[in-house]
């Protein structure tokens, strides 16, 4: 099997601190740092609206500020309380405090009729959406028709209602709308979306999507299943994962599946912009998801209840484990996007112990295969990291870049 990844063009490449690769590739001629900064400078103004300054608007913020002789004007931020708008400069390093000092609430109808004043032939607005809010996901049509782009990691939009999806895509089609751009919603910062959209461009055939889709399932499954009939307990590998922050606070909303199901959803719709045998997924509702949550488990309404339960069910997974190992095969949580037989699935599925999604994924990686025409006897695989602030940050500052 091999890897892919894709090499940004140099121009816009940022030097920032999450890529470390990033300075190796800057230009080392003084013609090639000249050409570097012009590309940037000579381009049309871009202004930059935030809503949503947590883990990763903050971080990505910083790798936006970090980009020396950019067109990016940062005009706005918005969190849950505050918000400061100022289209004349951009905002400074010291955000953080000019926001908690705003006496401006939070006014999206407000905001959206400040960066619309902001469109016109030369200037591009986009708005970058770090929440994980349906509400915040439902205005993207507003924003799209009135000229705005959306930049977004937030999966809401593109995994769940089809009229909403549908309202989008028309928005960003028609003449004067903004563009979307939602690499980060699948991968973080890997080039998963972007990957994908290039195969159904240029006319490559894809039979079928598959990997490992969460970062919270990849990494209690590669502590948990290891190819040996025996280990540590799944209730013991789930809490370690949770007190590492991999989870969310209540770990059954990771083991429902939900997560992988909103991300295949989003693939599935790019693939069926073609002819293909895919059902029309009403929503990631629609996927066949087998939840790992026991029965007896899903209504608890606390993290640490369902944690001091689990135990109870360890015997359950043991046997999994133990037949898995017995077949020479580990278990992982996987999606697929079965093209050829119109199926899309996440759930527990098992692997030889030397298949990539048992040797090649280390802590909470992300693995996922492309099988095409193109790449038939060997798939496109695409892995890394695919979670954390600083690579979905990444992500997102990519997706703004294609603006320039």
């Amino acid at each position: 099997m091999c890897s892919c990844w894709v090499q940004m063009p140099i121009a816009w490449i940022p030097p920032t601190r999450s890529c470390k690769w990033a300075t190796a590739f800057r230009p080392r001629s003084s013609l090639g740092r000249f050409l570097f900064h012009t590309s940037m400078a000579s381009t049309p103004k871009i202004y930059v609206a935030v809503v949503g300054v947590g883990l990763v608007g903050s971080e990505f913020i910083s790798q936006l500020q970090a980009i020396r002789s950019s067109p990016f004007h940062l005009v706005s931020l918005t969190s849950s309380t505050r918000t400061i708008f100022n289209p004349t400069h951009s905002i400074s390093a010291s955000w953080k405090s000019d926001l908690a000092s705003s006496v401006e609430k939070p006014d999206l109808p407000k905001l959206t009729q400040q960066l619309s004043a902001l469109v016109s032939t030369t200037q591009k607005v986009a708005l970058i959406d770090n929440t994980s809010s349906e509400a915040i996901a439902a205005l993207y049509p507003t924003w799209l028709n009135a000229g705005i782009s959306i930049i977004t990691p937030n999966k809401k939009a593109f995994s769940g209602d089809i009229a909403l999806y549908g309202e989008i895509v028309a928005a960003s089609t028609k003449i004067g709308g903004g563009r979307f751009l939602n690499e980060a919603t699948v991968g973080a910062g890997l080039p998963v979306i972007g990957t994908l959209k290039d195969l159904v461009a240029t006319g490559d055939k894809v039979v079928k999507v598959e990997g490992v889709f969460s970062g919270t399932m990849s990494y209690i499954f590669n502590e948990f299943s290891t190819g040996k009939p025996d280990g540590p307990a799944f209730s013991s590998v789930v809490k370690i994962a949770r007190e590492k922050g991999y989870t969310e606070p209540h770990p059954a909303d990771d083991l429902n599946g939900f997560d992988v199901a909103r991300k295949l959803t989003i693939l599935s719709r790019i693939i069926s912009h073609s002819p293909t045998n895919l059902p029309k997924l009403k929503s990631f509702a629609s996927v066949d998801t087998t939840s790992l949550i026991p029965p007896a488990l899903e209504n608890i309404p606390t993290g640490d209840e369902f944690i001091a339960r689990l135990p109870e069910f360890d015997e359950h997974f043991a046997k999994m484990r133990a037949d898995a190992s017995a077949e020479g095969q580990v278990l992982r949580f996987v999606g697929v996007v079965d093209v050829v037989n119109g199926k899309v699935r996440a759930g527990l599925e098992k692997y030889p112990t030397t298949h990539p999604f048992a040797t090649s994924l280390g802590g909470s990686d992300n693995i996922i295969m492309f099988h095409t025409e193109r790449y038939g006897a060997r798939p496109l695989i695409v892995q890394g990291a695919g979670a954390g602030a600083a690579v979905t940050a990444m992500g997102v500052l990519g997706d703004l870049l294609k603006l320039v």
